[in-house]
């Protein structure tokens, strides 16, 4: 952002208006002995242009590595015009508008955003972000607790195809708050779970299933199946998606045979124009049925008209802590990640729908050259079958971690140990490849791969 440093006369000016000779008498209430002394330990001012080439050495030093790994964090082609707009000050400085009268634009921005996301899923209405995709699927448990209420097992089915992250927060946030957590076994064919895993549960109370799709593995779940499994016993249904993928799967809002679809929607945005920058930022989305709207956690932005019949924007329902009484809130954690779903909204405005789909189909055929690259290998086998999502799990024959770290050593990062999570899979590797991939990157990596195998 623009710096503008207070001139010596805007300082002095500023001091004569109330009266005060320095800027030290403002702190002469501290006690003398309790204030910093000279920073002796602070190097030398640095000029602009010396912090600019500091800053580019150091960028330098974490190198140009090709992204394989996936598992929940995606490198995609961010246009240049989206950052360029959301570091604009009028975004940048926002964080939650309370002052509608004064919040206009950012306000309708949140609007849109609602209404693309409640597209996108095939749901009735969104809310203005949560803190991430992993914190959202437990408040997306805590919310089918109080909108179920024909269910008072407070137990969910948490199939271990779920992201191993994700469960573990759920399980930290929500199972702190006596919710009761089954894990339903995964086909060891098609890394998919299948209804007749649920069979064990046909009698019991079963608050709600979740189901990922794509799944952590990339596979594509029957959600039809599933879905009629859970309604047909009075179980809701808490979907975790990835958003670019809805370009060209089913939306959840359409799942089951008789398309009544999921009740709730969550996930993590950051595939929507949101860099990766070490491990984050994030932002989690949720949509559900109008009929849930009061249960869901989070602000919703409402569109209306002033007295004047002019078109406004405003804080429709604000059901956390921090608005209402803690007793009343649906929630006492979830934020407003209000930057990075400015991002997400001008990324989907950019690319529209047809773009998104260009991004799915483009992520689809990638990921299908990379397999057909790396399953060449000797030493390497594609754990699984059927259709997926631009994810593949592959398992080799030897250490995977080790693999990796040589791997590293030539400049590519290649995808993500799943050896000690899912140890019955052996030396198992979870790769990506999304539209920026190459076939010169994937080629690389196939022979880097090749030669580290070989040891």
């Amino acid at each position: 952002m623009p710096f503008i440093p207070h001139t010596e006369d805007d300082v002095n000016e500023m001091l004569a208006t109330i009266g005060v000779s320095s800027i030290e008498n403002l702190f002469e209430e501290i006690p003398a002995d309790l204030r910093a002394k000279a920073l002796t330990q602070v190097p030398a001012a640095m000029t602009e242009m010396e912090v600019g080439q500091l800053m580019q050495q150091r960028a330098t030093q974490d190198g140009q590595y090709i992204n394989f790994i996936g598992a929940g964090a995606y490198h995609h082609h961010i246009p240049a015009a989206v950052w360029a707009v959301v570091t604009r000050g009028e975004f940048y400085s926002a964080y939650t508008p309370y002052q509608a009268e004064a919040s206009q634009g950012t306000l309708q921005l949140l609007y849109e955003f609602q209404t693309m996301m409640a597209g996108l899923t095939g749901m009735q209405v969104s809310n203005a972000s949560l803190y991430d995709g992993a914190s959202a699927l437990s408040e997306a448990c805590l919310m089918a607790v109080r909108a179920n209420r024909k269910s008072q097992s407070q137990k969910f089915l948490l199939p271990s195809t779920v992201n191993p992250t994700y469960c573990q927060v759920t399980k930290a946030i929500a199972g702190n708050q006596n919710l009761k957590f089954e894990t339903v076994p995964f086909d060891p064919k098609q890394g998919t779970t299948l209804v007749n895993a649920l069979k064990p549960y046909e009698n019991e109370d079963i608050t709600a299933l979740v189901i990922q799709q794509p799944n952590f593995f990339g596979q594509l779940e029957d959600v039809d199946a599933l879905t009629d499994w859970a309604h047909a016993k009075g179980t809701m249904i808490i979907a975790v998606v990835n958003p670019t993928s809805l370009a060209i799967l089913k939306p959840p809002g359409e799942w089951g045979s008789g398309g009544e679809g999921a009740d709730i929607v969550v996930g993590d945005g950051q595939p929507l124009g949101v860099p990766l920058a070490s491990g984050g930022p994030y932002f989690g989305f949720i949509t559900t049925r109008m009929e849930y709207v009061r249960q869901m956690p989070g602000r919703i932005i409402g569109r209306t008209v002033d007295m004047d019949g002019k078109q406004g924007f405003t804080l429709t329902l604000q059901a956390r802590e921090q608005h209402i009484r803690r007793g009343k809130a649906t929630s006492n954690i979830c934020t407003n990640q209000g930057l990075l779903v400015t991002a997400a909204t001008i990324y989907m405005a950019i690319l529209g729908a047809h773009g998104l789909e260009n991004v799915a189909i483009s992520c689809q055929q990638r990921t299908a050259e990379l397999i057909k690259a790396l399953t060449a290998i000797d030493g390497v086998k594609l754990a699984f079958n059927g259709p997926r999502f631009h994810e593949v799990v592959i398992t080799l024959n030897r250490n995977v971690q080790e693999v990796l770290n040589t791997l590293l050593k030539q400049g590519i990062v290649g995808g993500h140990d799943i050896s000690a999570q899912y140890p019955q899979l052996g030396n198992a590797l979870l790769a990506c490849a999304t539209e920026v991939r190459t076939s010169e990157e994937i080629a690389s990596y196939a022979k880097a791969l090749q030669q580290a195998l070989k040891g």
